[in-house]
């Protein structure tokens, strides 16, 4: 199991753990974190898994595709650090990962 923390918008921060191979947005919603919304349900067409990945780990995630990069670009809440949840496999590597999830557009 890998752990993440996971800080929610108030602030809150929660360790859960990760089985490999789940994304980080099938991780989040299955601990009650409701406010990642994920509508789409992980197709990367929405951008409602919006997070914020500790800096921390950029060099861990594999790099961010086209689809990604066009989604966020759409967020008011982009920062260098954003990426959406669906697109980040949980890997060994990313034990001890730390996210935030962003406002909500």
């Amino acid at each position: 199991m890998t752990a993440v923390t996971v800080t929610n918008r108030t602030g809150e921060d929660q360790l859960v753990k990760a089985r490999e191979d789940q994304t980080l947005m099938e991780v989040i919603r299955e601990h009650g974190f409701s406010e990642l919304q994920a509508l789409c349900g992980g197709c990367c067409s929405c951008a409602t898994c919006h997070v914020y990945v500790d800096p921390s780990f950029s060099g861990r995630l594999l790099q961010m595709g086209a689809d990604e990069d066009t989604l966020l670009d759409g967020s008011s809440h982009r920062e260098q650090n954003s990426r959406l949840s669906c697109q980040i496999r949980i890997v060994p590597s990313l034990d001890g990962l730390r996210v935030t999830i962003a406002p909500e557009d």
